[in-house]
Parts: structure tokens; sequence; C-alpha cells
């Protein structure tokens, strides 16, 4: 695509290439009286009139519906035009750009924008809990499906796989102690608990999860969840985190669903029989969905026939 790219010389000089042509020209020069140790560079203006604020016109008038800037910084700030001709970029075009973590009134703004998506590459996914629910006695499938091998693994481990890395605090809430003795192993917080309602699960697993910006709630029955999947959840919910968001295929809503902070007294007080459902339909905005990767990602295996062709599905995944 389209594009600038810029480059360092420690002690030297900072560089803005034009990706098209190759092109390049200084737009920093290493001043050694300048406070350190960062940002030791001093901006020459003429570099990005000379070349920046043309070539972002050029991205702007290219074919095709992206363009690419790497990387905006407090350089960039030191010349209008290139800060001018970079918004006409934004509101021309789809722009993928690295922009400094610096509190600058450009670089605050960018982020600020309401038509930004904004991964945060020093803390991604925010601060987010996860609840996987673990507590299903697996009645129709006529034994603990969680248990059940899928892959040379417990069916249940597949949840812990697709949840990893991604939230602050992670806790399994199961009835069954070996799930929990799977956790300790791999050193998962588990809650053990023998009360029966699925309210119970989740008034069980927000303990502990105050101070966060929202939890998602993970069935721990659906063995091709994807980490892609999930993390995009949470990535949706840091630049959107006044809303749930939920899992879904082709438009039809599922699971997980991960709920705001606000929800938390709501899902903690669920009456008899409820679910988390029923926090969504009383909630003051709708659901956002994030589309799964697949149609199977959100197939759970209630009986053994599911769980044999969601094996085969993961077979032929392993195969490709």
């Amino acid at each position: 695509m389209p594009g600038l790219t810029s480059c360092a010389e420690p002690g030297r000089a900072v560089w803005l290439q034009e990706d098209a042509t190759g092109r390049r020209v200084p737009i920093g020069r290493f001043d050694p009286a300048l406070p350190g140790p960062e940002n030791r560079m001093r901006p020459l203006p003429e570099g990005f009139l000379s070349l920046g604020v043309p070539a972002l016109a050029r991205c702007a008038a290219a074919p095709g519906g992206w363009a690419a800037v790497d990387e905006v910084g407090y350089l960039e700030t030191a010349c209008p035009a290139y800060c001018a001709a970079l918004l006409a970029l934004l509101d021309a075009r789809r722009l993928l750009a690295a922009v400094r973590h610096q509190e600058l009134p450009l670089l605050q703004g960018l982020c600020r924008r309401p038509d930004v998506f904004l991964v945060d590459l020093d803390a991604p996914f925010g601060a987010l809990g996860c609840v996987v629910m673990a507590s299903g006695l697996g009645r129709r499938f006529g034994s603990n499906k969680l248990l059940a091998d899928f892959g040379g693994e417990p069916l249940f481990i597949r949840a812990l796989e697709a949840t990893g890395g991604i939230f602050a605090r992670r806790v399994v809430v199961t009835r069954h102690p070996e799930i929990a003795a799977h956790c300790a192993r791999r050193g998962i917080r588990a809650v053990l608990h023998g009360e029966p309602e699925r309210r119970d699960t989740i008034r069980l697993g927000l303990t502990g999860m105050d101070g966060l910006a929202g939890c998602l709630f993970c069935p721990a029955d659906q063995p091709l969840l994807s980490r892609q999947t999930v993390a995009a959840l949470a990535l949706a919910a840091v630049n959107a985190p006044d809303r749930p968001w939920r899992a879904a295929w082709q438009g039809q809503g599922g699971a997980p669903v991960l709920f705001p902070a606000r929800d938390f007294a709501a899902l903690r007080s669920l009456g008899p029989g409820q679910g988390g459902s029923a926090v969504l339909r009383a909630g003051p905005a709708a659901p956002g969905q994030v589309e799964a990767g697949g149609p199977d990602e959100l197939q759970d295996a209630d009986r053994p026939e599911e769980l044999d062709r969601l094996r085969e599905k993961l077979s032929k995944k392993r195969e490709i």
C-alpha cells in the first residue's frame, strides 16, 4: 500500500522515506545539547515540506483504500503543514499508522478520534478479566464432556488455550475436582463449588474482578474457539468500553460475551434461572458483535455425536 516510513540512525538523524519511490529526506538531526535520553533529535521541517507533505497527498490520491504511515511522533508536530496533510489523509482513506505514546496534542487527538480503532502496544488488551465457565454437568452428553478427549487433552483445556495471555485476571469456575486439579498444575486460579445454578457460576467468577474494565465469560465446551476471536473481543472492548461485546457468526450472536464493569452489579444479582442474557436484554446499549473466524468456533459439544463432528473439524484443520 502507499505510505511513508521513518527510520533512525542513532546519534545521527531520522529519515522519512516514501515507500512507493524509495526517496528519503532527513526530518531530524541529533543534537547532543538537547535533554535526554529520549527526543534528542532536532526537527527539520524542510524535510517534511519537501517530501512528507506531497507524499501524503500522493497517498490520498493513489488507487486502493489504504495507506500506511510508520511512524508519527514528536518530530512531525514541528511542521503544521505535515500535520494538516496527515489529517487530510486520515479523512480520505483508511490509514494504518504507528503513533508514539507521547502526551502531544496531535498524537492524542489522533488516538481519540471516533473513527480510530486503537491498539496500545504497551497494553493491547487493557485491564480485563476472564471467567472460564466449567461447571456443566453434561446431562445430554451422558458424562462429563469437559474431560472428554479432544486432540489428546481434556476438552476444557481448549478454553484455557483460547483465553491465555490476554486477560489481567482469569479464573476457572467448576464443580469438578478433576478440572480444578488440572488448573492447579497449570498455575491457573480455579474456584471449586457445589452451587446449583448458572447464576452462581457467574457470581463466583466475578469475585476478585473489581477494578477491571470488563470481564469475558467463556464457555468451556466450545473446543474450536480461537484465541484470535477472544483477542478481537478484548480489543473491541478496549475501543468501546461502555457496551457488551459478544462473538457472532454471520450476524448471529453467541458466546463468549464480554461485559463492561458497569454490568458487574447486575450480574451478581441475577434471579433464579437467569443468566447473562438477562443483563444483555436490560442493558442501555445493544451488544456489539465480533465475527468469529468460522462457523464451528461457537459450536458447543452437548452430545457425543457433536463432539465427534468437532473432532473431525480439528483433524482437518491440523492437516491443512
